[in-house]
C-alpha cells in the first residue's frame, strides 16, 4: 500500500486565469482541428465534441444532428448490421463524422467486421471498455490495429500515464480518458477507484503527446466551462453523455410528471442497461450506474452551440485564437468557490421544452404521461366491474 500525497485535480478545483488578448470577437476563434493520427495515417478535420456510445446518447438521429457542426458521434454498439445500413442510405454525409463503437470480444471483432465492410465511409473505431488496464484489453487493442490497420482506433478507458503509453505502443491512435466522472456513473461509489479528470486529462496529454497519440477527456463536464478546461488542460478531444442527454435525438422515452416533460437516461453499467442488453445483472458484480430522468431539452443543436460559445468565449479571455492554442494560453487557479448560487443552481433556459403534439401522443401510448396515468386507475375500475 502507498499513498500518493500530491493534490489531483477535477474541473471544479480550478479556474482558468484572464490574459492579456489580441482578440476582438468570439467570431475570431476557430473551433476546428485537423488531426493527423499515428497508426491510421489518417487526416481528420473536425470540431472535436463527441457523444458518448450511450443507447442514449450515441444514436443514428444524433450523428445526424452533430454532422452538420462537423462534431463526432460514437455510436453505442447495440444497433444491428441492418441498421447501419439504413442509417447509411438516409445520412451519408454523417458518416465521416461518426465512430462504430464496439467490445473486446471475439463477437464484437466480427460483428465491428462486417459493419465496417458494409459501410467504408466510416473510417473511426470506439473500443469501449469500463477498465482499460487488462493485459486482456491491451491484447484486443493490438487484435483490432492488426485486423483495421487504415481506421482511427479510440480505446479507453484509463487515468495514468503509464497505460495510456501502453494504449498507444499497442495501436491506438487516440486514448479515452476517465473513470467514474460521468453524470450516471457509479463506479467510484461501488468500487472506491477513480482519478479526478482534470489531473487525469493533464497526465495522459502529456504522455499521448510524447508519443504521437491523441486522448478524449471522457465525462465529468457540468458546462461549458468545464470544456475549455479540458482542452486547456490538454484534451484533444471531449466525450459527454449527459450534457447531450435528454433531446430529441437522444434515445431514452419520453415522461410527463406534473406537466413537465423529462427522457430518461441511464449508465451504460446500470442495471437498466445490463437487464435491456444482458437479460440482468450477473450474480458475480453489481451495478455501476444510475437511471434518471433529464428535463426535455428539445433540439440538441442549441446545445452544442452553446457548448461551443462557451468555449470561443474562453478562447478571447486568454488570447487563444483556436482551441488548439488554449494549452498554451490556459493557466489554471486552484479555488474554493466557483459560481455564486444566491437565486440557485437551475440553468436559465434549460429543460421546459414542450414535445410535439406526435411526440406527446406517443408518450401518452407508452402510458408515460400525466393523463395516461390518470386514466389508469378509470380503465383498472371498468376491468374489475
Amino acid at each position: 500500500m502507498r499513498i500518493e500525497e500530491d493534490m489531483k485535480l477535477d474541473f471544479k478545483d480550478v479556474l482558468i486565469r484572464p490574459k492579456r488578448s489580441t482578440l476582438k470577437s468570439r467570431s475570431e476563434v476557430s473551433v476546428e482541428r485537423t488531426f493527423k493520427f499515428k497508426h491510421s495515417g489518417r487526416t481528420l478535420t473536425a470540431v472535436p465534441l463527441l457523444a458518448a456510445n450511450m443507447d442514449t446518447v450515441g444514436t443514428f438521429e444524433m450523428a445526424a444532428a452533430f454532422a452538420p457542426h462537423k462534431c463526432i458521434v460514437c455510436i453505442h454498439k447495440h444497433y444491428s448490421l441492418e441498421e447501419w445500413l439504413n442509417f447509411k442510405t438516409s445520412s451519408p454525409e454523417a458518416l465521416p463524422y461518426v465512430a462504430c463503437s464496439t467490445g473486446s470480444s471475439a463477437a464484437d471483432m466480427e460483428k465491428t467486421a462486417a459493419i465496417l465492410g458494409a459501410c467504408p465511409e466510416v473510417t473511426m473505431i470506439c473500443l469501449d471498455v469500463a477498465n482499460g488496464y487488462s493485459e486482456f484489453f491491451v491484447e484486443a487493442v493490438a487484435n483490432m490495429r492488426a485486423a483495421f490497420p487504415t481506421h482511427t482506433i479510440m480505446a479507453g478507458n484509463v487515468v495514468t500515464h503509464e497505460m495510456t503509453e501502453q494504449l498507444i505502443l499497442n495501436g491506438a491512435d487516440i486514448v479515452k480518458v476517465g473513470i467514474g466522472p460521468g453524470s450516471v456513473c457509479t463506479t467510484r461509489k461501488q468500487t472506491g477507484v477513480g482519478y479526478p479528470q482534470l489531473s487525469a486529462v493533464i497526465e495522459c496529454a502529456d504522455a499521448a503527446h510524447g508519443l504521437g497519440g491523441h486522448v478524449i477527456s471522457d465525462g465529468g463536464c457540468t458546462c461549458p466551462g468545464d470544456f475549455s478546461k479540458a482542452f486547456g488542460g490538454g484534451a484533444d478531444f471531449i466525450m459527454a453523455g449527459g450534457m447531450f442527454a435528454g433531446h430529441d435525438e437522444s434515445g431514452g422515452d419520453l415522461v410527463e410528471r406534473n406537466g413537465k416533460w423529462y427522457k430518461n437516461f441511464y449508465g451504460m453499467s446500470s442495471a437498466t442497461a445490463m437487464k435491456k442488453h444482458s437479460g440482468g445483472v450477473a450474480n458475480y458484480r453489481s451495478s455501476e450506474g444510475k437511471t434518471i430522468t433529464v428535463n426535455y431539452r428539445g433540439p440538441v443543436s442549441a446545445t452544442i452551440l452553446d457548448i461551443l460559445g462557451g468555449v470561443r468565449s474562453s478562447c478571447t479571455y486568454v488570447g487563444a485564437s483556436c482551441i488548439s492554442h488554449l494549452p498554451a494560453r490556459t493557466t489554471f487557479i486552484r479555488v474554493t468557490q466557483q459560481i455564486n448560487n444566491v437565486f440557485g443552481t437551475t440553468d436559465e433556459g434549460k429543460g421546459g421544452h414542450v414535445p410535439t403534439d406526435a411526440q406527446q401522443a406517443t408518450a401518452k401510448a407508452n402510458g408515460n404521461t400525466d393523463a395516461a396515468a390518470a386514466e389508469e386507475p378509470a380503465a383498472k375500475k371498468a376491468r374489475t366491474n
